[in-house]
């Protein structure tokens, strides 16, 4: 029974169903190039893009504890940049864009989440189009 709960307990099962195909299909291709899954992961992550941070962390040889660090970092990223974009957007437009802020907020709760190793909604972290 242990063995079986700590099954549901890995990343890949935990995290997996946000990756979408064509990021796997994008991972394989960078792979076959050569690239490190590990170094990229960490890369998107920075970035803000957790889609593709996700898909290679799960190509990954990351141990689960620095997988959950960096797809969070990633969604942390992620929010911050949507926070900046809100701004940007309150000055250029003179108008607040509070849906902006809400969606990096969801953001930084799926990254508490991930970083506590719980698991996360279907359709968690899904971005809004920004110009």
């Amino acid at each position: 029974m242990s063995e079986q709960s700590e099954n549901v307990s890995t990343f890949a099962a935990r995290y997996g169903f946000l990756a979408k195909p064509v990021f796997h299909e994008l991972v394989r291709v960078a792979l076959a190039e050569g690239h490190d899954p590990d170094e990229r992961a960490r890369h998107f992550a920075t970035c803000g893009k957790p889609e593709f941070a996700l898909a290679y962390l799960l190509a990954g040889s990351l141990d689960e504890d620095e997988e959950r660090a960096t797809l969070a970092l990633s969604y942390e990223r992620r929010a911050e940049l949507t926070d900046q974009r809100a701004r940007e957007f309150d000055a250029k437009f003179h108008r607040p864009f509070p849906l902006l802020h809400t969606e990096a907020a969801k953001d930084r709760v799926t990254a508490r989440r991930i970083r506590a190793g719980q698991s996360v909604r279907p359709g968690a972290g899904k971005q809004l189009p920004t110009l």
